[in-house]
């Protein structure tokens, strides 16, 4: 997919013009993400805002240059910045430098066959003891474009060999049409 024609059109029904609503619901159960955060496949902005404060520092991530210019005209509710990269190639002063991946929306869009290498990359982009908290779409109900669905057996799949589950759930809330479809995980990098 032309991700930069999309943001270029207008042609972004992934987005919700929010964060996502579970981001804060795990916020005012567990606190505050800390450290040093990546939010890859970040869009517009929404998810790094709603998790940006002063005490940590997000780093909002994509490959269109569109939704990273979009990203900075919101106002900036702590330390965060938008790099206008690839998750896949990250530059070497990304690597193993975060604390937190905050995942959205970017497993779910990227071709199913680049799931192994999106495992890889999380992986390379987190501190030994770092933290996933990925929001997975099980059934979007496609399966020729995104967003793509994944069952619990291929995550555990692909994780596994370098991730311990700490903990899963249903989010409580979550965008409309999305109810019982997503699957939180939050997982330690070994």
């Amino acid at each position: 997919m032309d991700w930069q024609a999309q943001y270029e059109t207008g042609e972004t029904p992934w987005d919700e013009g929010e964060a996502h609503p579970a981001l804060a619901d795990y916020i005012a159960e567990a606190g505050e993400f800390q450290g040093r955060i990546l939010v890859p496949g970040c869009g517009r902005g929404h998810d790094v805002r709603g998790i940006s404060t002063q005490a940590n520092e997000v780093i909002g991530l994509d490959i269109a240059a569109a939704a990273i210019a979009e990203a900075r005209k919101y106002p900036r509710p702590g330390r965060e910045e938008y790099i206008l990269a690839d998750l896949f190639d990250l530059p070497p002063e990304l690597r193993q430098s975060f604390d937190w991946i905050v995942e959205h929306t970017c497993f779910c869009a990227i071709d199913p066959s680049l799931r192994p290498a999106y495992a890889e990359a999380v992986d390379g982009a987190l501190k030994p003891g770092g933290h996933l908290f990925a929001i997975f779409f099980l059934n979007p109900g496609r399966d020729r474009q995104p967003p793509y669905g994944v069952i619990v057996e291929e995550l555990d799949q692909l994780f596994s060999p370098s991730f311990a589950l700490v903990q899963e759930w249903v989010p409580a809330r979550t965008f409309e049409g999305r109810e019982n479809r997503e699957l939180i995980r939050l997982l330690r990098r070994l």
